[in-house]
């Protein structure tokens, strides 16, 4: 009992909760950069303080340097006689925290720790360390801004995430308050006393600090950064003869000590200081990876051109009339495996036809079309062309039935939707002249490439694909003889046991077989077809998934081959190594690293970062004019590279991401196809086929 027709070709259902997940964890990531960003102060409206316009009310210009405001009142304190408050601002820093505290300790004094919640976050242990010595703790917003030019939205942020971080790290609820960039009172003038008016309208008590004229015998709050001169000259504080006591700002003034955070706090601030430990990790990991990937991108870039090369100065050794082979002018079998392919098959069976190898045998493979394919072969009358149809049973089965009906010893492959160059077929068999040779693969360019998209695949096809083929020729160990043209031993096949069937990339794995076997397989740039690639979005994406897909599929496969000896090993251990590097891992993370790229745009140096992307398309672009050089192409396709880099090369990491999890997930894909216009023949000059009336039954 035959398969439904459409069988092998219907298409299968695509896992689709991992989608959620990517769109869950790129913005979740991205957050965290965000965060991070802000938290370490490097995008920031408030970095420098604004001129004051305004002067300080005049009863805090009189007043102490300690600050409580209720509604329109002020009260102010300061620090009795020979008492002292050392105060320190900033932390805490993971070098001048444990010496502060030292020092502290050798005086047997206490100070008050005014801190800014983004370190107390990234080091909470050091606050715990100031908390354990008997010190207080205050807050010094959460990345140190300017409060005063800053939002109300903004300032409020900067005090409830110090709150929680403090909360986390000191178990905490501290009433005082530091103004960032703020000394001494007549300091908190203009925008500056609105910000600390609504600070104190949330419960703070606001700590400036004297002025350098008030001594210490008549008591002060002497203000401190975490610095190298800081602690020499708290040290020459610390040793004066005219201070009885060095005490905290709440000890000091007689205030009662904090309040113990409440388990809802402790909790968010938990919440917070893993965020901030994941986006700092983050970020830093990134830095490595995006390193990495960046050399490794160049690496390759140079590599190719390299090989392509060695790849141009070996090609005599393959070309007919070289000294070291042969001529080949063994007749050739043509397989076709096709399936609803009538708008293309006359161009693709016509091309072969005008081919200068005069010895061909056609043979098309109908895989159970529902269209004109198999009338449409069939019409053309021509002793050499051969019309097979079998129900539906997929590529790999096509091929097989065509195999059994080769009559000749070199067997090319093509695709139905392909056309050729009257010499490619000569051309593509040159290399088997070669007792080693297996397989050759040919030249495939894009037919339909006036589009945007079109173009951008004809930079691929000629940039990604026939650089790559040049490298792997020269490192022997091509992984692929593309499925639109390719010439192989008959005997070869047979070896391998014909096309199997158990990956969607056909193609990759018959290649991988046949190293595997002792074969050599090598590319042959001079035999050109032309090919009809996706017009749409969705097309590619369909047609790109199966090849991802497929090619997944053969690599686990053949996977052994990397510990064989001989051909095998070699192949193994070069090509798949390079497909898993550079077609599966970077891949991967390259959403992730493109955001990486982002954020140094948004918050690192942008003119630095902008200059890297710049530099590396410039590397690309000379490395894609050579390879359009080497392909006899026009340079002037180049503009198409950068749209091709911002939007293309997104589409293609998502391919690979999508078929990683679907091979994870133990999906099954079927042999489906594109839509055809039969627009490949147009470079050729060739007139498409016009679509024939209806037929009635006979």
């Amino acid at each position: 009992m035959s398969r439904p027709t459409r069988g092998r070709h219907a298409r299968s259902r695509d896992p689709r909760a991992h989608w959620l997940l990517l769109c869950l964890v790129l913005p979740a990531m991205f957050a965290a950069l965000l965060f991070e960003g802000w938290t370490n102060h490097e995008v920031d409206a408030a970095k420098t303080r604004r001129d004051c316009t305004k002067p300080v009310p005049d009863a805090v210009a009189e007043g102490g340097p300690v600050l409580r405001i209720d509604g329109g009142r002020v009260k102010s304190s300061a620090m009795p006689a020979r008492t002292v408050a050392l105060t320190f601002d900033g932390g805490p820093d993971p070098v001048w925290t444990p010496r502060l505290l030292a020092l502290l300790r050798e005086h047997q004094a206490h100070a008050t720790f005014f801190l800014s919640g983004a370190k107390a976050a990234q080091h909470p242990e050091l606050v715990r360390k100031i908390r354990a010595a008997g010190h207080e703790i205050g807050s010094n917003a959460y990345t140190g801004a300017d409060l005063g030019a800053s939002s109300s939205v903004r300032a409020g942020m900067e005090l409830t995430l110090t709150r929680k971080a403090l909360a986390h790290s000191a178990g905490t609820h501290t009433r005082l308050l530091r103004m960032p960039q703020t000394t001494t009172v007549d300091t908190l003038c203009g925008a500056e006393w609105k910000a600390a008016r609504r600070a104190a309208a949330d419960g703070y008590l606001l700590v400036a600090a004297d002025r350098a004229s008030r001594k210490p015998a008549q008591g002060v709050i002497r203000q401190y950064s975490q610095t190298d001169l800081a602690y020499h000259e708290a040290r020459k504080l610390l040793e004066s003869p005219h201070v009885d006591r060095f005490t905290t700002v709440s000890a000091g003034l007689r205030l009662p000590p904090a309040e113990s955070a409440s388990t809802v706090e402790k909790w968010e601030g938990t919440a917070l200081v893993w965020v901030k430990r994941i986006g700092h990790a983050f970020v830093r990991g990134m830095a490595w990876v995006l390193g990495i990937a960046g050399a490794l991108g160049l690496l390759r870039l140079l590599l190719l051109v390299l090989f392509a090369r060695t790849h141009v100065r070996r090609l005599t050794r393959f070309r007919p009339g070289s000294p070291w082979l042969r001529e080949v002018h063994e007749p050739v079998t043509v397989l076709i495996p096709a399936y609803n392919e009538e708008a293309g098959i006359e161009s693709t069976i016509h091309s072969l036809l005008a081919s200068t190898h005069p010895h061909l045998q056609i043979v098309v493979i109908d895989d159970g079309s529902t269209d004109r394919t198999a009338d449409l072969a069939t019409w053309i009358n021509d002793p050499r062309v051969q019309v097979l149809r079998q129900p539906n049973a997929g590529k790999a089965a096509a091929l097989n039935t065509g195999l059994a009906h080769a009559a000749y010893d070199i067997v090319v492959m093509v695709d139905a939707d392909t056309v050729f160059e009257p010499d490619a077929i000569y051309r593509l068999i040159q290399p088997l002249a070669h007792p080693a040779v297996g397989a050759v693969s040919g030249n495939t360019k894009v037919g339909n490439r006036r589009r945007l998209l079109g173009r951008w695949q004809h930079l691929e096809y000629v940039f990604g694909f026939n650089l790559d083929r040049r490298m792997f020729e020269v490192l022997e160990c091509m992984p692929t003889v593309p499925g639109a043209i390719g010439a192989f031993r008959r005997d070869a096949l047979m070896g391998v046991g014909g096309v199997s069937e158990d990956t969607l990339a056909e193609d990759t794995d018959l290649t991988m077989a046949l190293w595997r076997a002792g074969w050599r397989v090598v590319y042959e740039e001079s035999a050109v077809a032309w090919t009809e690639v996706p017009s749409s979005l969705g097309q590619l994406w369909r047609q790109r998934y199966r090849w991802c897909f497929g090619t997944l599929q053969a690599m686990w496969k053949h996977r052994r081959a990397a510990v064989e000896l001989g051909p095998a090993g070699r192949f193994g251990r070069r090509a798949l190594s390079y497909l898993t590097l550079f077609q599966v891992v970077l891949p991967l993370i390259a959403p992730i690293v493109d955001l990486f790229a982002l954020y140094g745009v948004l918050f690192l140096d942008p003119v630095r970062s902008t200059g890297v992307w710049i530099g590396f398309l410039v590397v690309q672009l000379l490395a894609a004019g050579y390879a359009l050089r080497l392909d006899g192409e026009r340079m002037r396709t180049l503009w198409a590279m950068p749209f091709q880099l911002l939007v293309y090369r997104q589409l293609m990491y998502l391919v690979v991401i999508q078929s990683v999890v679907a091979i994870l997930l133990g999906s099954r894909l079927t042999w489906g196809r594109m839509r055809r216009s039969g627009t490949a023949a147009q470079h050729l000059g060739q007139r498409l086929p016009q679509p024939e009336p209806e037929l009635t039954a006979r």
